[in-house]
């Protein structure tokens, strides 16, 4: 699925059923525009990271800006439910400071905008895109299960699709999307920088961190291997930090069957949802 509207700055939120089988690789909600910027391209990802029967769902959030995928911006995280039940609402808001990231509403997580980023930010007018494709070299379980195509077809839909923000798909053409500054969208970038969902209350911070602390199981951030010094728009937090090793792993190595016996004893005490903007 493509939709054909090309938005500078956007909230770009959606209900999502993934019917599928188990053992598929990757299903891909990007905003992107490599289509139009093919050497510089942008890009703001949701993907699914396959499954396996009996493990939990897992996906992952990732940011590209100016070309600039030699340097992943990747976080990888455990859903505390099963998408294939029901649907669930993934939303993403961009705007020229930041970028925020949400399941159910929820904030996951949050990209403030530095100008050490420089090209590195998403500037350019993207579209919005949903695919399903064979990632079996590293998306389930880091490559160690493919597809099974016997399972076959792979099935996602869509409903309550919104889209908010600057529409330029009349003002880009072919002679204009080297200029894309010269786009007049202050009137949506008011809009979108001064509503209720670009900022995270402290209600939602906390059920942020709440998210984070109990299904993030790897940051970039992290991750003193791919990068020694943390990108600049990293906001290390001594929390987090204690519980990951130099790799941007957690200490217990992100074995499904440690969180499932931690996520037990934790259900056995709790009456109320796991995950809650209302906590």
């Amino acid at each position: 699925m493509k939709v054909f509207l090309i938005y500078l700055v956007n909230l770009i939120s959606s209900d999502l059923l993934m019917i599928a089988a188990f053992d598929y690789s990757s299903t891909n909600t990007p905003t992107s525009n490599g289509d139009v910027f093919v050497k510089n391209h942008d890009e703001l990802d949701i993907e699914f990271l396959g499954n396996v029967e009996g493990k939990p769902w897992r996906f992952q959030t990732n940011m590209y800006g100016n070309g600039s995928t030699n340097r992943g911006r990747e976080e990888r995280y455990r859903l505390w439910f099963d998408p294939s039940k029901e649907f669930h609402r993934y939303s993403i808001l961009w705007n020229p400071t930041k970028i925020i990231f949400w399941v159910d509403n929820v904030p996951i997580r949050e990209i403030k905008r530095k100008a050490e980023m420089k090209g590195d930010y998403p500037q350019k007018p993207m579209s919005l895109y949903a695919t399903i494709w064979d990632a079996s070299s590293w998306a389930t379980s880091g490559g160690k299960f493919g597809v099974d195509y016997t399972f076959s077809p792979f099935v996602s839909e869509f409903k309550d699709i919104a889209l908010d923000g600057c529409n330029v798909s009349e003002s880009l053409t072919t002679d204009t999307r080297d200029n894309y500054n010269n786009i007049n969208c202050s009137a949506s970038d008011q809009l979108l920088m001064t509503s209720d969902y670009s900022t995270i209350s402290p209600k939602q911070g906390a059920a942020m961190r709440r998210f984070r602390e109990r299904y993030m199981y790897y940051s970039y951030c992290y991750d003193t291997v791919r990068y020694a010094v943390p990108p600049p728009e990293c906001v290390i937090l001594t929390a987090e930090k204690d519980r990951f090793k130099d790799t941007g792993r957690l200490k217990f190595g992100g074995s499904h069957t440690k969180v499932h016996r931690v996520r037990r004893r934790r259900r056995r005490n709790r009456s109320t949802p796991v995950v809650s903007a209302e906590l």
